[in-house]
């Protein structure tokens, strides 16, 4: 997919999802006039997210993608220059003593962790949960949200030329930072996914899409433009 074809959303009520970036009226983003505003960008990925995102368009089976690569392609797409990557996530939840299943997945996690950190991207580690529901075991990420949220907020100080971010997520917790920063002139572009079936495991967060300058919708192409070699 071009990325002329990419469809492009605003979240103030405007009809025409092609149009081109902009403000409801349809003049240019301000990113893209030179001159006028700082260029740089800082991406936050919701790991989580895009992990089940990739496995979604597998069919499955996980895309195995370059995220420095996406990373850095998305920024393009949006005229922007990137500065840091962040990245949250959880390590598999090991019992004590772990399995040796858990300590399989423990080691996949490591190498995926170091991969990414040569890659320079920044790592924020929270921690699985394990319960037990109905008799059968469930696995929540903790603390992952809180990172990503207090990160989002240092924007404002650590990266004083950064008038644009990327977000990677469905989350509509992040609003009320998200808010935030566009209180203190910077706006958020959301990269999520969604699909209109009520039995879709991708469901519209119309809070979130409200909040953020404007949003797009992640193609399974975006993955696969960047395969890890």
């Amino acid at each position: 997919m071009t990325d002329e074809n990419q469809k492009v959303f605003k979240s103030k009520d405007n009809r025409d999802i092609n149009m081109l970036p902009g403000d409801p009226q349809g003049s240019p983003d301000e990113s893209f006039s030179e001159g006028k505003l700082p260029r740089d960008t800082v991406m936050f990925i919701d790991e989580g997210f895009l992990s089940k995102l990739s496995k979604y368009f597998g069919k499955g089976k996980y895309i195995k993608f370059d995220r420095f690569n996406f990373a850095k392609m998305l920024s393009e797409k949006e005229r922007l220059i990137l500065k840091d990557v962040f990245l949250y996530i959880a390590p598999p939840f090991q019992s004590n003593p772990p399995t040796k299943e858990e300590e399989l997945k423990k080691e996949g996690y490591d190498h995926l962790i170091k991969k990414l950190k040569d890659k320079k991207i920044i790592i924020r580690e929270g921690r699985c949960q394990r319960v037990k529901v109905d008799g059968k075991f469930e696995y929540n990420q903790k603390a992952v949200d809180v990172y990503l949220a207090m990160d989002l907020t240092n924007v404002i100080t650590k990266y004083p030329n950064a008038k644009r971010i990327i977000l990677i997520s469905s989350d509509s917790d992040f609003v009320p930072v998200i808010k935030n920063l566009e209180e203190n002139g910077i706006k958020t572009i959301l990269y999520t996914y969604y699909e209109k079936n009520r039995d879709s495991n991708f469901s519209r967060s119309n809070h979130l899409i409200k909040s953020v300058y404007k949003y797009k919708l992640i193609q399974k192409e975006d993955m696969t433009s960047c395969l890890l070699k």
